[in-house]
This record gives C-alpha cells, sequence and structure tokens, in this order.
C-alpha cells in the first residue's frame, strides 16, 4: 500500500512541474503553393513550335479548345489541313507573334496575340496577319489555355465546307546579255502545235515533221478530257524554220499558237557558255521538289543557263481563288502573287568578237580566249565545234543526241575548260622568270649551232630540237623571240634552275584553281608539280613535256607583259569588280619593255607573216606542241599600239602543210574584224 501512494504521489509531482512550464510556441504548418498553370504566351509558344512543323495531330489534340475540336474535328484540322498543304506545295511554314509588354496582365478567361504567318507556295511567298485567341479552360483532368482556331489560319477567308483552287504564272525568264546588251539567251516567240481532233487525220505525218512518235501524237489525243471539238496541244517548236512551220499548218487539223520561247542568237560560238534550257529530267525534279517546278517544265540544263537557274527562272506567281460553300459557290480571291520576271546577266563577252573569233578558226577544233589587259575582263571564250543550243529548248531527240554525242571532232565537249600543251606561246613566261631571277641577260647572246642540242651525254637520247637553224649567232633574247628558239629557252633554263622555274611559274599562277566564274581545269607545271630532270626542266622552259595551261588562264599570262607586272582575275560578269589582283610584281617595267619588243619583232621579222598585217600592228609569238597524237598550233598575240585585248588561240590537229602560221592567220582576221 505505501508503495503504491508513493507511485501516484510522484505522477502528481511530474504532472504539476509540467503544467508550469510555458507553453511552447505553436508554429503555423506552410502555405501549399497551389500549381500555377501555364501561362498563355507559354502556351502560344508551343502551339506556334508545332505549327512551323506542321505537326497537326499534336496541335489537334493537346492545344485546341472544345469549341474547335467540336466544330472541325480531325477531318478539317488535320486531313484537310494536310490535303491542302499538298496541293499548295507548302514549304517552309514560319509563324511568328508580336511578343505582349513586359508588364501585361491576362484577363483570366481570354488572351489575344497578333500572329503571322508566312509560307513558301506553288504560286510563291504568301503572308498574311490574324488574330490567335487563347482561352482558359478545362478539358477531362486538365486546366489549361486552349487555342481558338479556325481554317482561316489556313488560308485567308478560307471556311469549312469551301473548295480551293490554284491557278499559276509562270515568270517571264530571266535573259543574258554580253557586255553591249546584245542578246545572247533571250526569249523570242515560237509556236505551240495543237490539233482539234475532228478535223485531223495524219498522225504519222504530224508526228514526222514534229520529231515525235506516233505514238506520243496519240497518248495526248487519247486523255480522258479530250473531246472532238477541243483544241489538244501536242507540241512546241521553234520559228526557226518557215518551210516546218508551212508543212505543218497544211495539214488539216493542225492549229498554231505564238508562245514565248528562248531562243540563242548566236548560236554554237556561244554555246559552251549559254548552255541551254530543256525539259526537265528526272533527277532534277527531284532535287527541286517543292520548289514550283513540274514535269513539264524546262529548266536550264547546261552552261550558264543550268550554273543561273535560281536568278534566270524568276519567281513563280499565280492565285489562290475559294469557291464559298455558304455563298452558293461564288468564287473569292485569298490570295494572289504576281509573277517576278527573272533577273537579266550581263557578261563580259562581246558577242561579235566571240562570233568573229569562232568563224575565223573556219572549220577547225580548238579552243580561244580574249581578255581586257587593263580589267581582267573576259571578251572571248571558245569551244570549238559547239553545237546550237536552239535545238535543245524543247528536248531534242535521241538519234540526233546520239549524232552529236558520236561526233570526233566533239561538238559536246568543252574545251576551254580544258587544259593543252601550250607549246613556245610559254616562251615569254619563262623570258620574265629568267629576267626577274637574274639569270637572263636579254642582250648577252649565246652561240648555238645545229638542230638539236643535250647539255651532256648523260641525257642519253634526249635531245632539244629548233624550228630554225639557219639564224646567225649569236642568239640573244629577241632572236629567241623572233625564231620560237627552243634551244635557248632550254639553256635559259638551266640557268634558272628546276626549282628557280617552279617558283616562276607557280607565282604566275600555274598549279593553282584559276579564279573564275565557270570551272577551269588548272594549269599545271607537271603531273606532280615539280620536275624531276634536266630533260623534263627543259621540255618545261618551251611548253611541252607534261606542261599543261588552260586558254583563258594563257591569255592573262601575257597582262603582265602590258601592265608591268599584274595580272588580273578573270571575270565573266559585268557587275564584277574590275581590276581584281591576282598577281602582282611578276615583271618589272623595264624587263616587260624589253619582251613586248621580242613580241613585236617575231610578228615582223618572224615565221608567222600571215599576222604581219599593214594596218594593224599585231604583237605576239607563236608554238606548236604534239599531244595525244596530234599537232595543236598555237598563237597568243594583241594589238601593239590599241592594247585592247590579249587574244589566245589553239587549233588542233594541224594537217600536213599547216603550222603555227596558220593558226596565226585565223587570228588575224579576229584582229582585222575587231577594227570594223
Amino acid at each position: 500500500m505505501e508503495k503504491k501512494m508513493t507511485g501516484i504521489i510522484f505522477l502528481l509531482l511530474i504532472f504539476l512541474l509540467t503544467g508550469c512550464q510555458e507553453e511552447p510556441e505553436q508554429v503555423a504548418p506552410e502555405e501549399q503553393v497551389l500549381e500555377q498553370y501555364e501561362t498563355p504566351e507559354h502556351r502560344l509558344e508551343e502551339f506556334i513550335s508545332l505549327w512551323n512543323a506542321s505537326d497537326f495531330s499534336a496541335m489537334f489534340e493537346g492545344y485546341l479548345d472544345e469549341r474547335s475540336k467540336d466544330a472541325y474535328g480531325t477531318e478539317t484540322f488535320i486531313d484537310w489541313q494536310n490535303q491542302l498543304h499538298d496541293q499548295l506545295e507548302v514549304k517552309n511554314v514560319e509563324v511568328s507573334y508580336t511578343a505582349p509588354e513586359e508588364d501585361a496582365v491576362w484577363d483570366s478567361e481570354l488572351a489575344d496575340f497578333p500572329v503571322q504567318i508566312q509560307m513558301d507556295t506553288v504560286i510563291g511567298t504568301i503572308e498574311f496577319d490574324k488574330t490567335l485567341t487563347l482561352l482558359h479552360e478545362t478539358q477531362g483532368e486538365s486546366e489549361d489555355w486552349f487555342v481558338a482556331w479556325d481554317p482561316s489560319f489556313i488560308v485567308p477567308e478560307l471556311q469549312k465546307g469551301d473548295t480551293v483552287h490554284v491557278t499559276t504564272t509562270d515568270p517571264l525568264r530571266g535573259e543574258i546579255v554580253d557586255r553591249n546588251e546584245r542578246p545572247i539567251a533571250v526569249n523570242g516567240t515560237g509556236y505551240e502545235i495543237g490539233v482539234v481532233p475532228a478535223n485531223f487525220t495524219k498522225t504519222e505525218e504530224l508526228a514526222l515533221l514534229l520529231g515525235v512518235s506516233p505514238e506520243f501524237i496519240d497518248d495526248k489525243l487519247n486523255q480522258s478530257w479530250v473531246r472532238p471539238g477541243h483544241y489538244v496541244p501536242i507540241e512546241r517548236i521553234t520559228g526557226n524554220d518557215p518551210e516546218q512551220l508551212e508543212r505543218i499548218f497544211a495539214i488539216p487539223g493542225t492549229v498554231q499558237k505564238e508562245v514565248t520561247m528562248r531562243e540563242y542568237p548566236y548560236g554554237a560560238s556561244l554555246s559552251h557558255i549559254s548552255g541551254f534550257i530543256g525539259p526537265i529530267t528526272a533527277e532534277q525534279l527531284e532535287n527541286r521538289e517543292g520548289q514550283g517546278y513540274g514535269p513539264d517544265d524546262l529548266i536550264g540544263r547546261e552552261g550558264l543557263e543550268e550554273m543561273l537557274e535560281d536568278q534566270l527562272r524568276g519567281k513563280q506567281g499565280g492565285r489562290i481563288e475559294i469557291e464559298k460553300a455558304r455563298q452558293g459557290g461564288e468564287r473569292i480571291t485569298s490570295v494572289e502573287n504576281e509573277a517576278a520576271q527573272g533577273e537579266t546577266i550581263a557578261l563580259t563577252i562581246d558577242a561579235d568578237l566571240q562570233k568573229s573569233t569562232y568563224d575565223a578558226m573556219r572549220y577547225d577544233a580548238g579552243t580561244a580566249a580574249a581578255v581586257d589587259p587593263e580589267t581582267g575582263e573576259t571578251l572571248v571564250l571558245i569551244s570549238k565545234p559547239g553545237y546550237d543550243p536552239n535545238e535543245f529548248v524543247m528536248g531534242v531527240s535521241g538519234s540526233r543526241f546520239r549524232e552529236l554525242a558520236n561526233n570526233p571532232m566533239e561538238p559536246m565537249f568543252n574545251r576551254f575548260a580544258a587544259n593543252y600543251e601550250p607549246g613556245s606561246t610559254i616562251n615569254p613566261i619563262t623570258a620574265a622568270i629568267g629576267l626577274e631571277a637574274g639569270t637572263l641577260d636579254p642582250a648577252e647572246g649565246l652561240t648555238i649551232n645545229g638542230k638539236t642540242w643535250q647539255r651532256h651525254s648523260s641525257w642519253a637520247g634526249y635531245r632539244v630540237t629548233r624550228q630554225h637553224d639557219d639564224v646567225p649567232n649569236p642568239i640573244d633574247l629577241n632572236k629567241a623571240l623572233v625564231y620560237t628558239d627552243n634551244i635557248y629557252f632550254a639553256q635559259q633554263a638551266m640557268e634558272i634552275g628546276r626549282e628557280g622555274l617552279v617558283e616562276g611559274l607557280t607565282q604566275f599562277g600555274f598549279g593553282e584553281e584559276i579564279p573564275f566564274t565557270l570551272e577551269l581545269t588548272p594549269s599545271q607545271i607537271s603531273g606532280n608539280g615539280v620536275l624531276g630532270s634536266e630533260g623534263q626542266l627543259a621540255d618545261t622552259s618551251f611548253g611541252q613535256g607534261q606542261m599543261k595551261t588552260n586558254i583563258l588562264h594563257l591569255a592573262s599570262m601575257y597582262e603582265p607583259l602590258l601592265t608591268d607586272g599584274v595580272m588580273y582575275k578573270p571575270t565573266l560578269f559585268l557587275d564584277e569588280e574590275d581590276q581584281q589582283v591576282w598577281k602582282e610584281n611578276l615583271i618589272s617595267a623595264d624587263n616587260a619593255e624589253t619582251i613586248r619588243n621580242g613580241l613585236r619583232d617575231a610578228i615582223v621579222h618572224g615565221h608567222t607573216q600571215s599576222a604581219n598585217l599593214n594596218n594593224i600592228p599585231i604583237a605576239g609569238t607563236s608554238g606548236m606542241a604534239l599531244e595525244r597524237g596530234q599537232n595543236n598550233g598555237y598563237f597568243v598575240a594583241y594589238h601593239a599600239e590599241n592594247q585592247n585585248f590579249i587574244l589566245a588561240m589553239m587549233i588542233e590537229d594541224l594537217q600536213d602543210g599547216q603550222n603555227s602560221d596558220y593558226v596565226a592567220a585565223a587570228a588575224a582576221k579576229v584582229f582585222q574584224a575587231a577594227e570594223q
């Protein structure tokens, strides 16, 4: 009992002590922060991101408000929108919005945003502005901002149930002209030949005249829409053959319509520069998917027509019309774009000088180039023979193409883009290198005897041969230039040395890309850029061995002789900057004058007397090179007083009795034509 009372008293004491202590301060529980919903702007950004990616499914499922979903459903928002994107060839959708002020206060139920919509379509780029509304609503268990949408966000004025019609307008192709605005590739007049089936029976006769198969015409006439009285277009032809047109139009049931058609007035002479347009290939159509091209379109196929396709083509235009379901089928214009004409491209080429040069080369194969030594502008650039670009405009037949491809003179091969052994036309460059190196004294005469020479017996069977061994000694630089003395230049190369000649030629642009608009094969010193032996050093000094030059580069290499050391980058477009320095300090004024004097004497006293004209003081030099089993003849020259252009010409495969004077005679005709 006593123990029990003790325990009770102990518990009472504990209770009393506890009650005397201060009651601890109550700490309020932390306030629970409710989850914030996305701001309307953030939701808009997400929606626009999906819109730019054309992810219509994600836009519909996660962002459309209930009213829009009910009103349009996936059939309109997803399926119809995808169908219209295909019909309009929509690409590069760019939707943006005007950002609100930083301190903008949002309505709790509604938020409006100005949006800007831009996209590329079959009629060009279309742009329009709209106001996009976001509504704050609950969908299922989600409470957020959702987009109120209608079809006018696809194209203006579009409503559910409407029908969209597209009409395209082709741009007028830009033209290519020469430095004097003479036409090189222009829009002329041709004819679309069609028939009215009810009056037409002579399929085979028309097929023969048009260069197509009878089956081709039958396929046109058997299209599902054709009716007996309908006009059915068959083929387009140029107006260059009046006799052909007369025979076609004499066939009962044929109809002619004038159409714009590409023309190349200078024909073959400029063919490898202009190129041509022709029916688009399957590969080109695939590569340009989404750019408004169709399987029946024409496109640049070669030359500048292909290279400048984007600038020349212009921008397609057209009209998007909406057939309004709610207005009884009334049509309204939603968007209309005018077609933008392609650019006019002016070249530095002098088309008349080009044709004069082409014609001067007669029926021979070869290449030529002319440059303005004061500007670097390319005045002439020829590959002969060329082809007639007008043949290709509407598509050349397979048999005709095979005929061109198998022609032994290779009219489709671009010679001005290739390189060839230059022969003795490189002698002035070798002289310039020796003069600047101080190894060549122009007044010092060398004693050279005989037709051939070798430095020492270790050359074995190799000997240097010169054309003229009747020139009296001593042979100085002037005589060497006059008579293109290979032995003289080979001996000077020994003094320059292998490394010295390589270095000098490198300074003249050998072994590097030619800075020109069109791709040209670079000039080379040798196959590997070095000279491996004294024999190769000798050959290179007079433009043989493994040396090769591009014809345009060869003409440019003579510029320093007229500009006292500067060689300009060759240009092709008239709006390019003139006098772009490619190389400089190549030769001093005194040394340049020395070589110029030798080049003038070479015409007056040398073996190219066909260029020694009474009224035109031509200066220059010639060369011969045996390459791929044929003798190629060269001539490089300029007017000694009016140095308007430097002409470099090469004629392939000179026959027995022909030599470099044959080429000089052709070049002389060019200078005569330029004076007229």
